[in-house]
């Protein structure tokens, strides 16, 4: 297939460290966007709750603060850099639905600011500095993509990105690429075998998302270490390693792991097409015989 023009989509993505400040954080923000946008980015990724630090460390309702309803300040502030710039946008917000109802929410803006669709995050942690359980609502949108002007966006969230069904499900509803804003890192106090360990495991399970469905994987991660204010653990430091991965898991972009790194990635949708020719997993798929996968354990 003789590659066009409009398959190919120059992609931004933001690898921050954060700090308490939100307006700080946003404007920060706001400068990345606008210089990849520069740079020639249709479509820029942001990673996981930009805002803020990731305050899911600790469970205290104070952190509450950072939520936000739709319509709000974050949409107005994001809904302007997409228009402004003439990109698609995805951002992602703590969600206030209601009172005592939140989600960790992914946002698309379109080019002119308007918002092409949410996705609420599925898949909740709740392990030793990622007490996320506290403080989101697990999601009720489901696994469907969202249409925007630079194609059909599979957007998922962090520990969505350790579920093969998550992205399947993307997949069978026509997404053009997988997006995964994220916020995943060490514990200081692991030795550096086990940080090595985990780093690639979180590469190698997204690379097979990307095979396995033949799509192009967009991750992006936060960078730098991040206090425990509680004092109870030694804190995250996020390791950041944001990277494109075309769809036979192929790197096109890897970020580095120890800083702060903004990058415009040419991602090719129309090899999509070629790749599940040559290895069409979606034909060869025994859906009659998968129907134990709704369980949650089996037993012969």
């Amino acid at each position: 297939m003789n590659r066009k023009e409009h398959d190919i989509v120059k992609t931004g993505i933001i690898q921050h460290s954060f700090s308490e400040d939100v307006n700080t954080n946003r404007a920060r923000n706001l400068a990345s966007i606008s210089n990849l946008a520069e740079e020639g980015a249709r479509l820029v990724v942001m990673s996981e709750l930009h805002d803020s630090l990731y305050f899911c460390q600790t469970e205290d309702v104070d952190n509450f603060r950072y939520a936000e309803p739709f319509p709000g300040d974050f949409t107005e502030v994001y809904s302007k850099a997409a228009r402004d710039n003439g990109i698609v946008l995805v951002a992602s917000s703590f969600e206030r639905r209601a009172p005592g109802l939140y989600h960790n929410t992914a946002i698309v803006f379109e080019t002119d600011g308007s918002i092409a669709g949410r996705y609420r995050k599925m898949h909740i942690p709740d392990d030793p500095g990622f007490y996320e359980k506290f403080y989101f609502t697990p999601g009720d949108l489901g696994f469907h993509p969202i249409d925007t002007s630079i194609g059909r966006l599979g957007v998922l969230v962090c520990w969505d990105q350790w579920y093969p069904e998550a992205a399947r499900m993307m997949a069978l509803e026509g997404a053009e690429m997988l997006i995964y804003p994220t916020a995943i890192g060490w514990n200081p106090d692991d030795d550096d075998d086990e940080k090595r360990r985990q780093r690639d495991a979180w590469i190698t399970v997204q690379r097979g998302h990307a095979v396995a469905n033949g799509l192009p994987v967009v991750s992006v991660n936060r960078v730098g270490f991040e206090e425990d204010l509680s004092g109870v653990s030694s804190g995250i430091d996020f390791w950041g390693s944001s990277f494109v991965a075309g769809p036979q898991g192929e790197f096109l972009y890897l970020a580095p792991d120890d800083k702060s790194d903004d990058a415009v990635v040419e991602i090719d949708l129309a090899r999509s097409e070629n790749v599940r020719q040559w290895w069409p997993f979606l034909r060869d798929r025994r859906i009659d015989a998968y129907g134990g996968i709704t369980q949650r354990y089996l037993r012969h």
